[in-house]
């Protein structure tokens, strides 16, 4: 995917597992093998102890794969090259919303597996994030553009629909990731490891930055978002969908 190709060099650094997500994920997963996963990107959630192919488009994303990793096929969701009902599971983890066309590619994974685990989110959650409603705006229509959690779990005829809250001290780099830590979208590291901002309008983004930073060194943030301070975890629209 010439996509993560540009934008996914040092990927690997900001995105790591968290060890609570992945917990779910193998609960969903059961004791099904052997596994595909799908968009795999470097492998954060791949299950560990049992057979593993994995699928992913960039070459740059399977570059940086650790080594111990699954064996990984360059393709698409789309059009996997497998046969039907070769897999016990299909994982597809926080990748559906980059697919061309994601209901064929949840078609493919229905073809290929007998059950699916899909990590998708609900788009109108994410809009309701304080750094796109006050900061970045713009984030906002290209979350509209992408299928949401509830429209792939109806597609998908879900067995189950599990939120997945964001721990206040997540480890894995996704957009919401840093909702109680603020500072943190200062770092463009940090934010280059969000596909969501490095998709968005370069100015737009450096924009709501430069308002972040003053309202930072204001304190006008940590005042208007102090109920934010002593949550445990927030609810930024993740959920874990079985079918």
């Amino acid at each position: 995917m010439e996509r993560y190709d540009e934008i996914g060099v040092g990927y690997a650094l900001g995105r790591r597992t968290d060890p609570r997500w992945l917990a779910a994920v193998l609960d969903a997963l059961g004791d099904a093998d052997p596994v595909l996963d799908v968009g795999s990107g470097t492998g954060s959630y791949q299950p560990p102890g049992r057979r593993v192919v994995a699928v992913e488009p960039s070459a740059e994303m399977i570059r940086q794969r650790p080594r111990g990793a699954a064996p990984v096929v360059r393709a698409t969701a789309e059009a996997l090259p497998f046969s039907l009902s070769v897999f016990e599971a299909a994982l597809a983890v926080l990748t559906v919303h980059h697919w061309t066309d994601w209901r064929r590619g949840l078609d493919e994974l229905r073809r290929v597996s007998r059950r699916q685990v899909v990590l998708a989110y609900d788009t109108a959650l994410h809009n309701d994030f304080w750094f796109v409603r006050e900061y970045v705006p713009e984030v906002a229509e290209l979350e509209r553009s992408r299928p949401s959690a509830p429209e792939i779990a109806e597609y998908l005829g879900a067995s189950s629909v599990l939120a997945l809250p964001v721990p206040w001290d997540f480890t894995d780099g996704v957009f919401p990731a840093y909702w109680r830590r603020p500072e943190a979208y200062l770092d463009p590291a940090v934010r280059r490891s969000c596909s969501a901002l490095a998709q968005t309008s370069p100015a737009a983004v450096d924009r709501g930055i430069a308002r972040l930073r003053a309202d930072l060194d204001s304190g006008r943030w940590h005042a208007e978002h102090a109920e934010l301070l002593d949550l445990p975890e927030w609810d930024a629209g993740f959920r874990l969908i079985v079918a």
